[in-house]
């Protein structure tokens, strides 16, 4: 196929080589007639402007990163993961930017890589999945000047100036747990994480539920997983000892590995034991018995991210942007008994 030029379009179109550049760049000032024209040509010979040409001009490389700290097993095991990788690849696709995704598999890792990134000058701006309460690679981001948006509530709530997307965590939580408390059941555990904002605020949904009920936090019955399915396998071995009637697991991917573990011991799921997940993963739906479980907008979080991002590129990190997503109880089988 062959190559075309900018000189080639222009004399084709009967306009400059700089007038073929500014209507590739969007410039405002440009005659429709003639806009009309040069996009013409270039729809007719199938011309693809210089991608590192555009980006000297506007001093824009149509790069954004994924940043996904300290995940790089998680990243291809739990099935949360795929699809905001997925939301985000598709709305920077829609929104002509590529994806650059980094991952770092511990803290040492990521301080080294986020010197990497903000020295390369490669990426326009950021998208961060908040993994963990450590972010003290923040500051760094901030003092190179980099635009990004976090996925998470940030840990620190005195800081007023980060953007991020979040759902509703504290929320689908106090709904998981009223839940259950309507059920009849009082003595009610948590398989919860500590990691991140998303676990600290589930685990303040959880506990304020209890207490708007009457009923006293019992410590005992909290045990803490990582998100992964083998954690939560562990913590509902860990809870079999303490005999509860119901369970709130952080998330659809515990919530497995519990289900798991109360099988092996044919401890009967939801007669003996209720469980409720945090998610709605595909699988949910199709575990037996099926999981009851919050539901979460993970697509749309993803592409919320992208959005954002390019809005703060556009126009300004001022004022920063919050955006908290609803959430909604999905009951199944596993919370409800005959």
């Amino acid at each position: 196929m062959k190559r075309w030029t900018l000189e080639e379009i222009g004399k084709l179109a009967g306009v400059s080589r700089s007038t073929v550049s500014r209507v590739i760049n969007n410039h405002p000032n440009i005659r429709p007639n003639v806009r009309e024209r040069v996009q013409q040509v270039i729809a007719e010979t199938g011309y693809q402007p210089n991608s590192a040409a555009r980006s000297l001009v506007s001093n824009r490389s149509r790069i954004i990163g994924l940043f996904m700290p300290s995940v790089l097993r998680s990243a291809f095991t739990d099935p949360y993961y795929p699809q905001i990788i997925q939301a985000i690849s598709h709305a920077c696709n829609q929104n002509d930017y590529i994806v650059s995704l980094f991952l770092s598999q511990t803290v040492e890792e990521e301080s080294k890589m986020i010197q990497r990134i903000v020295g390369s000058g490669v990426i326009d701006g950021l998208i961060i999945t908040a993994e963990h309460t450590d972010t003290s690679f923040i500051p760094t981001l901030q003092a190179y000047d980099i635009p990004f948006v976090q996925i998470g509530r940030p840990h620190d709530t005195t800081k007023d100036d980060i953007s991020y997307i979040d759902v509703d965590n504290y929320a689908g939580a106090h709904y998981a747990t009223s839940h259950l408390i309507q059920q009849g059941h009082r003595r009610i555990a948590q398989i919860a994480t500590i990691y991140n904002t998303a676990g600290v605020d589930r685990d303040r949904g959880y506990r304020q539920a209890l207490v708007e009920r009457g009923i006293a936090v019992d410590e005992e019955l909290i045990e803490v997983g990582d998100f992964s399915e083998t954690s939560g396998y562990e913590a509902m071995q860990r809870l079999l000892l303490k005999k509860p009637t119901a369970v709130f697991v952080q998330s659809d991917s515990m919530a497995i590995g519990a289900l798991r573990a109360l099988h092996e011991v044919n401890i009967q799921v939801p007669q003996d034991v209720a469980i409720v997940g945090f998610d709605d993963l595909p699988s949910a739906s199709q575990l037996s018995p099926s999981l009851t479980t919050i539901r979460q907008p993970i697509y749309r979080t993803g592409t919320l991210a992208v959005e954002t991002l390019i809005d703060i590129l556009n126009t300004s990190k001022e004022p920063v942007r919050r955006i908290v997503l609803p959430v909604e109880l999905v009951i199944r089988s596993s919370s409800m008994a005959n």
